[in-house]
């Protein structure tokens, strides 16, 4: 074996490093998620592929965030469970909440600025999602024919 040559990693250390650390992200979230909620200043911006496998967003999250995505997990955050291979919580997107359930293997960062502390990992995106197939789009009638369109207005009180 010459000087230049890259010995062969057959135990996957990299692998094993990323999974460790995804530890760290799992034991913050556990205690985020625990009876006195987060201590301090500490808040987390997690990114995440939303198109890794097993992530679960809403439809219309993942149409504005077809690859990735960071949440911030602060002030307003509910029903955070942290797991052994993911987590899940409800945060509010426009007023509206929503819930979305995240695992590990698909966190792309982890930072607490608080402390200035940031985790990143690799992530190998997912299978490409089908798209929604649009309606089509209406026909006219046969022979000419104008369509039959019943106003309601009538049938309202006034």
């Amino acid at each position: 074996m010459s000087g230049e040559e890259k010995p062969t990693d057959l135990l996957g250390y990299e692998t094993l490093q990323q999974n460790a650390l995804r530890g760290v992200v799992r034991a913050a979230l556990i205690k985020a998620g625990g009876p006195r909620g987060l201590p301090g200043d500490h808040h987390f911006y997690i990114s995440f592929r939303t198109d890794a496998p097993d992530v679960t967003i809403p439809a219309d999250l993942h149409d504005r965030y077809p690859e990735d995505m960071t949440i911030v997990l602060q002030n307003q955050f509910w029903d955070l469970n942290a797991g052994d291979s993911g987590f899940s919580v409800t945060l509010q997107f426009g007023g509206q909440p929503k819930s979305l359930s995240i695992p590990y293997s698909a966190v792309t960062r982890f930072y607490d600025p608080s402390v200035h502390y940031l985790l990143q990992f690799q992530v190998e995106p997912g299978p490409p999602r089908p798209k929604a197939v649009p309606k089509p789009e209406a026909k006219p009638a046969p022979d000419g024919e104008a369509p039959n369109i019943v106003s309601l207005d009538q049938f309202r009180k006034r």
